[in-house]
C-alpha cells in the first residue's frame, strides 16, 4: 500500500475489534501485519472497504468516535442504506393507508384479490394467481411483503430489515440488497400463499431472507456484525410457529411458509452469489 494512505482510523477500528496488528513502512510501502492469520479475510475485505468508499470511511470515524465514549456496535447511518430506508418508509405508509389492512385498499396490495377469486384449494389459488398475472397486476407479487396487520408487527420487520438489510446494501451494494428483496419476496409471498391463500402481508419473509443470507455468506467471508445468537432465536422462532403455541400465547397464526421461504430463499442466495471481490492489501 502506498505511504501517502492515511490509515490511523483503519487501525483504530481494527484494535476496537480485538484485531491485534501493526502497521508499518518497508520499501516505500505500507505493511500491514496481522497476528492472528484466521483475521486476513474479512480484513482484506473491510481494508478494500476502507479505501474505496468514502461512505465506509465515514462509518469508521463514528465507530471510532462512539468507541472512545463507550459505544457499541457499528451500524450503517440512513444516508448509507436508502434503499432500506424507503422500504420501511413504503411498509409505513402502506399500513397507515390500509388502516393495518382493515380498508378495501388492502385487496389491491394481496397476491390475488381473495374477494374476486376462490382460494380454498391449491388447484384454485394457482388459477387465481395466474388470471391475476394475465390481467397485468404484476405489482401483487410483491406489494403483499408491505401489507402489515399490526403496529407491533411493523416495527419489529422494520428494525430486523434495517439492522441486516442497512449492512448488506452498505457492505454488499445496492444490486445485492435488492436481487435479495426481490427473491426472498418472490419465494416467500409464493410459498405462503401456495399453502394458504392471500390472507397475509408483511416484511418477515425478507427479514429471514437475509438472515439466512447474512449467516451463510458470513461464514465464506466475515463482514456482517450480528450477535450470534440471533440465528438461533430467529430458527426456534420460526419452529415454534409451526406449533400451537403462537395460537396459545394469544400472538394468533403465524406466516410461518413466508418465514421459511424467505429464509431458505437467502440461504440459497448466499450459497450461489460470491461474497463481494476484495482487492489485495
Amino acid at each position: 500500500m502506498d505511504t501517502d494512505l492515511d490509515l490511523s482510523g483503519f487501525s483504530v477500528w481494527l484494535n476496537q475489534q480485538g484485531v491485534r496488528h501493526r502497521i508499518s513502512e518497508e520499501d516505500g510501502q505500507k505493511v500491514l501485519w496481522l497476528e492472528d492469520p484466521k483475521h486476513t479475510e474479512p480484513v482484506l475485505h473491510a481494508l478494500d472497504q476502507y479505501l474505496e468508499k468514502p461512505e465506509v470511511r465515514d462509518a469508521v470515524s463514528k465507530v471510532n468516535r462512539s468507541g472512545a465514549q463507550g459505544g457499541g456496535r457499528w451500524q450503517p447511518s440512513a444516508g448509507q442504506a436508502p434503499i432500506v430506508l424507503a422500504s420501511i418508509i413504503i411498509a409505513a405508509v402502506v399500513a397507515w393507508a390500509t388502516s393495518l389492512g382493515q380498508s378495501q385498499l388492502t385487496t389491491l396490495l394481496m397476491l390475488v384479490d381473495p374477494q374476486q377469486y376462490a382460494w380454498n384449494s391449491l388447484a384454485e389459488r394457482l388459477a387465481a394467481f395466474s388470471s391475476t398475472l394475465a390481467d397485468g397486476e404484476l405489482w401483487r407479487v410483491l406489494t403483499p411483503a408491505f401489507l402489515h396487520f399490526s403496529w407491533p408487527h411493523l416495527i419489529f420487520n422494520s428494525v430486523m430489515l434495517w439492522f441486516l438489510g442497512s449492512q448488506v446494501e452498505c457492505l454488499d451494494g445496492k444490486p445485492r440488497l435488492v436481487a435479495l428483496f426481490l427473491v426472498t419476496s418472490l419465494v416467500s409471498n409464493g410459498l405462503q400463499f401456495a399453502v394458504s391463500g392471500p390472507l397475509f402481508g408483511g416484511l418477515s419473509g425478507v427479514v429471514y431472507g437475509l438472515l439466512g443470507y447474512c449467516w451463510l455468506s458470513q461464514q465464506r467471508q466475515a463482514r456482517f456484525q450480528f450477535p450470534p445468537a440471533l440465528i438461533l432465536f430467529a430458527v426456534g422462532w420460526m419452529v415454534i410457529g409451526f406449533t400451537p403455541l403462537p395460537v396459545w400465547l394469544g400472538i394468533g397464526p403465524m406466516a410461518n411458509e413466508a418465514h421459511l421461504g424467505g429464509f431458505l430463499a437467502g440461504l440459497l442466495m448466499a450459497a450461489i452469489v460470491p461474497p463481494p471481490k476484495k482487492s489485495p492489501a
